[in-house]
């Protein structure tokens, strides 16, 4: 059933590849294990299946998806749409951008599903794809130094490394809600949407969360819906996008400047080719200075204005809030009624502007001028009693819908790895070991899981670099390191213990020098009940690609190899 399924939805998003099935030929099997095994998908699994395969290394990449695209294969819900800016949101290499045409600055989820369907064609990578293949769990044979990999189809792979490139958001969180189970309509998390769609025309819509798949999802539904319900708890400092249409000639144009834009992305601290913040503190800046610089920020739309203005609003209290008050006034003018003002931007900051990743929209303030159009705050007025057949009920009164959907986050950077049942040298589950906290080298290695090699994960970039870029910044380090090793005669590889400490260190001393730690957000893990509070994600791309330069030039320092 499955397959028919996927080879529909293949013609359906116009996708010719067809991913050939090695359950039962000899990659992988125990005889003749693979060099190495490529969770995942993403940007980061296809970059790494290109550059090791043409490293000579033997390769598979498996996911759980039924087409390339990683998480924007799942999140097929109305209005998803990447946040960063082309060309930041594409590979450099040039076979791959020379013959792809680009429709949109921001581009939405079906054309990102065919530049990965376009990106798989060109390189040649379907061949050593195995799709709709979900890892269930990880054990490594230290006597024969191979990981056997067991998956939902009930086989195994043996690999000597494994590369999981899961990425920050392949765990979706669904709140403990009462009575979730017996809601009588369409309910779906964001991230698990139905590749047929939801109808949301003429029905009553409920929108439980307003990150960033909240706001997308609420721009679409509310033209639409009979009436739209947005359930928020805390609001969301979101950005203009200023989105456009690419011409041909927008597109040949830009295609002139690629080199350099690509040069330029691959050493900026924002690992975004035109953002960069002036060093310089904004509140000892002129007042007509900051404005200007300000005003220049939030004209050109996307991340400009959180990363491309001065370098301490994310460390200073004082510049902080001067660029909320900039944020909060020009959002509250386009929202009409003073009450729904108050709660969708306040007078006072619900948290330290940036600490939470803004939302990129392009018109979802406005959606609540409307009059389908109702915002009910579950942490200040109404908190959620219960969920019902009919729909939602809260302590001030009940909300009637025909569709909920959950646009309630990830169990970010950890969680895509912890539901893999994964065994470490002594038996113990990954998911123990980090119980009280993330325990990593450079977000590597895991002292105690050897020839396991994390890219895109907790305590690496993930979350502060785009994709595209992250997938070949670090994941260049990766293939030079498992070069390295073969050239060496080197079949083993394990962060230290004592290397693993020292990155938790240095964490925190990273935490210590931002504003980070003062907002309950998912770069945290404070969204997850229960999970340790921490932050999950190195902010600095460049600092963090220089000390991994620095592990490598002295031969891989903080990890054992043999």
């Amino acid at each position: 059933t499955l397959r028919v399924a996927d080879a529909r939805l293949r013609r359906r998003l116009g996708l010719a590849m067809a991913f050939p099935d090695h359950t039962n030929n000899s990659m992988g099997t125990s005889d003749a294990p693979l060099d190495v095994l490529v969770i995942g998908a993403g940007f980061h699994g296809l970059y790494q299946l290109w550059r090791l395969r043409g490293a000579g290394f033997r390769v598979l990449l498996v996911d759980g998806g039924a087409a390339p695209g990683g998480v924007w294969y799942w999140n097929a819900y109305p209005g998803a749409r990447v946040d960063s800016a082309i060309p930041d949101y594409e590979f450099s290499m040039e076979p791959v951008w020379r013959d792809w045409q680009w429709q949109e600055r921001f581009p939405g989820r079906e054309e990102l599903i065919r530049y990965f369907e376009h990106v798989t064609r060109v390189l040649d990578l379907a061949r050593d794809m195995r799709m709709a293949t979900w890892v269930t769990g990880a054990r490594f044979d230290e006597a024969a130094r191979v990981w056997q990999v067991s998956t939902d189809a009930g086989d195994t792979i043996a690999a000597r490394f494994v590369l999981p490139c899961l990425g920050f958001a392949s765990r979706p969180y669904v709140p403990d809600l009462p009575g979730l189970s017996s809601f009588a309509g369409d309910c779906h998390h964001t991230a698990r949407w139905p590749q047929a769609g939801v109808p949301l025309a003429g029905r009553r819509v409920g929108v439980l969360g307003t990150g960033a798949s909240g706001v997308q999802v609420i721009q679409e539904a509310a033209p639409i819906a009979q009436h739209l319900t947005v359930f928020q708890r805390t609001p969301m400092l979101a950005l203009p996008m200023r989105q456009q249409r690419y011409s041909a000639a927008d597109m040949a144009e830009l295609k002139r400047h690629y080199p350099e834009m690509f040069r330029r992305r691959a050493v900026a601290q924002s690992s975004y080719w035109d953002i960069s913040a002036r060093r310089a503190p904004a509140h000892a800046a002129p007042v007509a200075e900051r404005e200007q610089l300000f005003q220049a920020a939030w004209a050109a739309g996307g991340f400009q204005f959180w990363a491309g203005t001065y370098n301490d609003i994310l460390a200073h209290p004082v510049s902080n809030r001067l660029a909320y008050d900039f944020w909060r006034d020009r959002t509250r003018a386009r929202i009409r009624d003073p009450r729904l003002a108050e709660r969708l931007a306040p007078t006072e900051p619900p948290h330290p502007f940036g600490t939470k990743r803004p939302a990129l929209e392009q018109n979802y303030y406005e959606m609540f001028n409307r009059e389908n159009v109702a915002l009910v705050d579950i942490r200040q007025d109404e908190p959620i009693v219960a969920i019902e057949p009919g729909g939602v009920r809260t302590t001030r009164g009940f909300h009637a819908l025909d569709v909920l959907i959950l646009a309630t986050g990830f169990d970010a950077g950890t969680g895509g790895l912890t539901q893999i049942d994964v065994r470490l040298s002594d038996g113990r589950a990954l998911s123990d070991l980090w119980a009280n906290g993330v325990v990593t080298h450079l977000g590597i290695g895991i002292p105690g899981v050897p020839n396991w090699l994390m890219l895109y994960g907790p305590q690496s970039p993930t979350a502060f670099c785009n994709g595209p870029t992250c997938a070949e910044l670090q994941g260049d380090w990766v293939v030079e390191c498992l070069q390295y090793l073969r050239a060496h005669g080197l079949t083993r590889i394990e962060a230290t213990a004592d290397a693993a400490a020292a990155w938790g260190a240095h964490m925190r001393v990273v935490a210590g020098r931002s504003l980070l730690a003062e907002a309950d957000s998912w770069y945290m893990g404070a969204n997850i009940p229960g999970k340790p509070r921490e932050l999950l994600f190195h902010p600095g791309a460049q600092e963090y690609l220089s000390l991994c330069r620095q592990s490598a030039a002295a031969g891989y320092a903080g990890f054992a190899l043999a």
